[in-house]
């Protein structure tokens, strides 16, 4: 498994896709080609908080599940970014 094949299973983008692959392949390397950094910024971007409400029809903001999977790949466990 190659590393884009690798950072598209931990952004569950067989479920819920979001990224091209030029675009995984941009945050890989802007993140050093460490995966792990890449998951990190595209699960904060997947997060952009985004719910939808149209004619007494709700699809729920699922923001906070993409926070929780990318502050299990927080660099260093803080606050701070590295890289890109």
């Amino acid at each position: 498994m190659d590393a884009i094949e690798k950072l598209r299973v931990i952004l569950r983008e067989n479920d819920v896709p979001f990224f091209t692959d030029d675009e995984l392949t941009m945050q890989l390397e802007r993140a050093g080609n460490d995966i792990d950094l890449a998951a990190y910024h595209c699960l904060i971007i997947k997060a952009e908080e985004c719910s939808l409400n149209v004619s007494g029809l709700s699809i729920a903001d699922t923001h906070a599940y993409w926070l929780r999977l990318a502050s299990m790949y927080r660099p260093n466990c803080t606050t701070v970014r590295k890289g890109g």
